[in-house]
């Protein structure tokens, strides 16, 4: 058995799972960015576990990722794992845990050989894809355990939310934190300025039909190869491609174009051979039907191509996850981005992958395209982005209150507020479990309205909760409340928003003793009380 010490982060999400058990949520959730290692975090889970006297079920829709998690439960535990698959059963072993493909647990003949407390915990790799009727009978029929799920990308394709199954996400460390912590390797983005025009492919299921994505793409083969033997020559590089048949034909295009490459797909009967000599060197490009977008590793991967262009960001960080693990010798991975042309989706591009909102991706996506095609580090872009949308926000900001001084409207608008109190995770949030979704009780309303807040545009609970808690938090803290706020910045006076309670009530005591005028040794916009808080 190899010593493994985990990292801080993975001993910090085991913190948060046990944490949250004892708190009584009994289904939880990891989300990890592929690369940092959440087998290797399920599997210390799944030895404590064990420790504890309970069965553990690691559950999973393909058979590369159970044997990924029983090699390295074996590896990182020294514990060895019964395989629930095909005509495998754990059944009378005397292993405690089991890996288990879900399409043979979810059979009725087969579920029935186990009683419903047989497992004491189940962990659901992959976890994003729980909400099948598969998972869910096999769930079902083990009620008591407790449940982890553990996952890279937690936003699905259908939208449906995966609170539908998880009570709360106990851990979440994504590529971003991965990036900056030296975890995984850093991301460069290049633009080809290649139009491919993808505006007659159908959709299906709220994304592009493979079978019309295939056909769009094949007349611009030529010149994606054509780019590649430029900008990928010195990089181990995987393709994703719609179609079988289009990425054989890419195959040959590429070897035309002087490049060693190799083709798998689900028919591939040499696939393991084709893998481990593209691992070994032999190849340059590896071209794939969407196959490799989860339980394949080769972390010498330095550049990844992506020719399934999608709306759908999961999948997409599916396929540059590929590339993201730290190698010896590999100093970044390089994402080429073509501009398709469409008018029926918002494509998901590089930039996604960090943007915590949409205009933040919309911005980084224009600066890459205007560097001229030179590889570009992705943080950088993104950092520069969000400050050209902040500036742009506070510039949109400017023009609004500029209207509402207009109208002295009585309340305060919460958008308003968020930012004169500069709290940027109320401005970017977004509900995710039910209760969150549910429209705002009548009680916090009112306390909204009470406290000095215009209600109408309070759209959810969860929204409401978080305003009320900064609000409580502030005048707990002394600080300015929020007509306190509007009052001062529409006299001029900046930064309002960290000032204390009791130096606004100064300076307005002051301007209303002034006859409701600023007094003439004040200049509001440079402006601070002695006493602020930053």
């Amino acid at each position: 058995m190899a010593e493994i010490t985990l990292r801080p982060y993975q001993q910090e999400a085991i913190s948060s799972v046990y944490r949250d058990w004892e708190a009584g949520l009994k289904h939880l959730l990891i989300v990890m960015a592929t690369g940092l290692g959440k087998t290797i975090t399920f599997a210390a889970i799944a030895e404590k576990e064990v420790r504890a006297g309970r069965r553990v079920l690691i559950l999973a829709h393909r058979g590369e990722l159970l044997t990924q998690a029983a090699d390295k439960i074996q590896r990182s535990t020294g514990l060895t794992c019964s395989v629930e698959k095909a005509d495998q059963t754990c059944i009378g072993s005397w292993n405690r845990i089991t890996v288990g493909s879900v399409q043979s647990l979810q059979r009725e003949t087969r579920l029935e050989k186990f009683a419903n407390d047989y497992f004491g915990t189940i962990i659901v790799d992959e976890a994003h894809h729980v909400l099948s009727d598969g998972y869910q009978r096999v769930l079902a029929h083990f009620p008591d355990a407790r449940l982890l799920g553990c996952t890279a990308t937690p936003d699905r394709g259908d939208m449906r939310s995966l609170a539908q199954v998880f009570d709360a996400t106990s851990f979440e460390y994504g590529i971003d934190k991965g990036v900056r912590g030296g975890y995984l390797c850093r991301i460069s983005a290049e633009t080809i300025p290649l139009d491919i025009d993808l505006t007659d492919v159908a959709t299906q299921n709220g994304d592009f039909a493979s079978g019309d994505l295939g056909d769009a793409l094949e007349p611009y083969l030529e010149q994606i190869a054509s780019v590649m033997a430029e900008r990928c020559a010195d990089r181990k590089t995987v393709v994703f491609l719609p179609l079988i048949a289009t990425s054989q034909k890419f195959l040959d295009i590429l070897e035309a174009h002087g490049m060693t490459a190799a083709e798998v797909n689900g028919m591939s009967e040499d696939r393991a051979e084709i893998l481990e000599d593209f691992n070994n060197g032999k190849y340059q490009v590896l071209c794939n039907s969407m196959l490799l977008t989860e339980g394949w590793d080769c972390p010498s991967v330095d550049c990844v191509v992506v020719l399934r262009p999608t709306k759908i960001r999961s999948l997409y960080v599916q396929m540059i996850g590929r590339g993201l693990r730290l190698h010896p010798g590999k100093e970044d991975c390089l994402i080429l981005d073509f501009l398709w042309q469409t008018t029926k989706h918002d494509l998901v591009h590089p930039a996604s992958v960090f943007a915590k909102s949409q205009d933040v991706a919309d911005q980084a996506t224009r600066i890459l395209e205007e560097a001229g095609g030179d590889p570009e580090d992705l943080l950088d872009v993104m950092e520069q982005a969000e400050t050209d949308v902040v500036r742009q926000r506070e510039e949109a900001l400017a023009r609004e209150l500029a209207e509402m001084r207009k109208r002295k409207a009585r309340l305060v608008d919460p958008l308003q507020y968020i930012y004169s109190i500069g709290d940027e995770d109320l401005s970017d949030y977004e509900p995710i479990y039910p209760w969150e979704l549910a429209p705002a009780s009548e009680r916090q309303l009112q306390l909204l309205e009470k406290r000095g807040i215009n209600p109408d545009t309070i759209q959810n609970a969860g929204y409401a909760t978080r305003l009320i808690e900064r609000l409580m938090n502030r005048q707990n803290a002394g600080l300015a409340t929020p007509k306190q706020i509007r009052f001062l910045e529409n006299k001029g006076f900046t930064h309002v928003g960290s000032w204390f309670f009791d130096d606004a009530r100064s300076m307005i005591d002051r301007i209303a003793g002034n006859g409701w005028k600023v007094p003439h040794d004040i200049w509001p916009a440079t402006y601070q009380p002695h006493r602020i808080e930053i």
